[in-house]
C-alpha cells in the first residue's frame, strides 16, 4: 500500500516508519517542512501527488502546558489540520488513521475508558485532539482514531529519558503517585497501527500497552530495570503544579482491540524492557 506518514521526523512517526517498511509498504514520510498540514491547498497538492491508500496521521502539537497559552495555534495543527487531511484524503479514496489522545478524558473515571465513553477534556490540548477526531468523522467514513497515552520512543523526548537523566544527575527524584494510567512504547503501537491500516475495521480505538501504573510506579520500575540507585520521592499532583490540568486516571480499554481480533499490545514493563535495549542502556 502507499501510505503518507504525516509527523514523520517525530517520536512516533519514525517509529510508524519503519514499521511499514518491515511489512514493505511504500512508505512517504512527510514533516512540516514537506507538509504543512495547517495549509489547506498545501495538504490538497500533497496528498493528490502522491495519490496514497492510507494517511497515517502522527502530526501534532503535543506540548501540553504551553496549549494553554497558545490554544488557536493547537487549534491549527490539532483540529484545522486533521479536516484537511480529511478532506484530501477523501479526493484520492484513501483511509485515516489518526492518532489521538486520552486527554479527550477529564480523569474522573475510576474504570478503564471505553472507546464510546464520554469524552470531556480538562485543557487546550485534549481540546484541540478532540476536535480533530470530530471534524475527521465529519468528512470521512473511511477512518481510524488511535486514542493512545503515556508515550514512550528512542526517538524523542518523554518521561522514560527524563527519569533516566535526572537519576543520574541527582540520584534523587520526586514523582507524581495520584496519576494512573499505561505507558506506550512507539514501536508497539506503530506495530498496531498498521496492522490496523490493512484491515477496513473502521472506528475508533484504545491502544496502549497492557497494564497499569502511576507515574511514581513507573519511575521506580525505569530505575530498576536500568539498574540505577535513585530514591523516588511520591508526590501529589498538587505538589507538582503545572499550567495544564492532567486527567488523574487515563487507564483506557483495550477491549475493542481483541473483539476486532487485532493484536493487543505487550504488558507496560516487557515494552520497558524493550526500550531500554534499544536505546542501548
Amino acid at each position: 500500500m502507499r501510505v503518507v506518514v504525516t509527523g514523520a521526523a517525530g517520536q512516533l512517526g519514525q517509529d510508524v516508519l519503519k514499521e511499514l517498511s518491515r511489512k514493505n509498504h511504500e512508505a512517504f514520510g512527510a514533516d512540516r517542512t514537506q507538509l504543512d498540514i495547517t495549509n489547506e491547498s498545501n495538504v490538497q497538492a500533497y496528498i493528490n501527488d502522491v495519490k496514497p491508500d492510507v494517511i497515517l496521521h502522527c502530526a501534532a502539537y503535543t506540548n501540553v502546558d504551553a496549549g494553554e497559552e497558545n490554544e488557536d495555534i493547537a487549534y491549527q495543527v490539532n483540529a484545522v489540520g486533521t479536516e484537511n487531511l480529511a478532506k484530501a484524503a477523501k479526493q484520492v479514496g484513501a483511509k485515516v488513521l489518526c492518532v489521538s489522545t486520552d486527554y479527550v478524558f477529564d480523569g474522573t473515571g475510576s474504570e478503564p475508558y471505553e472507546v464510546d465513553a464520554p469524552t470531556k477534556p480538562l485543557g487546550a490540548y485534549g481540546r484541540t485532539k478532540l476536535a480533530g477526531e470530530q471534524l475527521l468523522q465529519e468528512n470521512l467514513e473511511q477512518f481510524f482514531i488511535v486514542r493512545t497515552a503515556w508515550v514512550f520512543g528512542v526517538h524523542g523526548n518523554n518521561f522514560v529519558k527524563t527519569m533516566l537523566r535526572l537519576g543520574e544527575e541527582r540520584g534523587v527524584v520526586g514523582v507524581v503517585h495520584d496519576q494512573v494510567g499505561s505507558p506506550t512504547y512507539t514501536v508497539d503501537l506503530a506495530k498496531f497501527m498498521v496492522e490496523l491500516m490493512e484491515t477496513n475495521k473502521y472506528g475508533i480505538y484504545h491502544a496502549t500497552n497492557s497494564g497499569v501504573c502511576s507515574w511514581y510506579e513507573f519511575a521506580v520500575e525505569i530505575f530498576k530495570q536500568a539498574g540505577l540507585n535513585v530514591k523516588v520521592n511520591p508526590l501529589t499532583t498538587e505538589q507538582f503544579p503545572r499550567p495544564a490540568a492532567r486527567p488523574k486516571y487515563s487507564v483506557l480499554s483495550k477491549k475493542k482491540i481483541e473483539e476486532q481480533g487485532l493484536t493487543p499490545l505487550r504488558d507496560w514493563k516487557a515494552a520497558l524492557s524493550a526500550y531500554l535495549e534499544e536505546s542501548g542502556r
